[in-house]
């Protein structure tokens, strides 16, 4: 179990360090700023629609390296799914960090957050760039907060 557990933190830290999809959308359908009070933690999540598909995903902003990870495991995960598919993987994640529900397998290594969920106030932290991706779906104009 330790082995497993320090491949999880090697790639969470791999992608707070050297985050995917870390740049501005050169066009943007859908966009949403998100704001975890309590670290400080600031995104900008932006998405480029192709009918009802995520072409393209992208976000920038600061924060801490579980958020930052998150923010980049998230748009990885996220490109080329419907619309549907990008809510529902939203909702097995947030279940996978805020309910004892195990990974069915589908989260792939989106999965590697599940020790997030023994430390409340690192749960904010993860799910915050999946609030706010789900806000620029939705195209909701108020800033998220995880609070």
């Amino acid at each position: 179990m330790t082995e497993l557990r320090d491949l999880y933190q090697d790639l969470i830290l791999d992608h707070g360090r050297a985050p995917r999809n870390f740049r501005r959308l050169e066009r943007a359908d859908g966009a949403a700023e998100g704001y975890n009070p309590l670290c400080g933690d600031q995104y900008r999540v932006e998405l480029a629609l192709e009918g009802d598909r995520i072409r393209d995903v992208a976000f920038q902003g600061l924060g801490c390296a579980i958020s930052k990870a998150s923010a980049s495991l998230m748009t990885t995960a996220l490109k080329g799914k419907t619309r549907a598919e990008g809510e529902a993987l939203f909702a097995k994640f947030h279940a996978l960090l805020t309910s004892d529900a195990p990974d069915d397998g589908s989260l792939g290594k989106l999965a590697v957050f599940s020790g997030v969920r023994e430390f409340p106030v690192r749960v904010k932290c993860a799910t915050l760039p999946w609030h706010t991706f789900k806000a620029a779906l939705e195209g909701r104009a108020e800033a998220v907060s995880t609070e």
